[in-house]
């Protein structure tokens, strides 16, 4: 970057900051979203619930098979459990 450049473009240094920020925080949303432990963690309180009586049948198996269908996308190969 030239210095002609670079004093013309100091002004968006926030912007280019904020969008640094956000795409670091969306990274960090997507690797726990994703992460096989926090799913079965997930999928742990999901069981208690049921037993516990707190969600119905219906409510059990739709969020089930949400989280088991994320835990298959991250799973690194087929087959292969972590």
């Amino acid at each position: 970057m030239g210095l002609l450049s670079g004093v013309l473009l100091l002004p968006l240094a926030p912007v280019r900051g904020v969008v640094w920020i956000s795409d670091r925080l969306v990274d960090a949303a997507e690797a726990e979203l994703y992460d096989p432990a926090v799913i079965r963690v997930q999928l742990a309180e999901l069981n208690r619930s049921l037993d516990d009586g707190e969600i119905d049948l219906a409510r059990f198996e739709r969020e089930e098979e949400r989280l088991l269908d994320i835990l298959d996308r991250t799973s690194p190969l087929p087959g292969v459990r972590p």
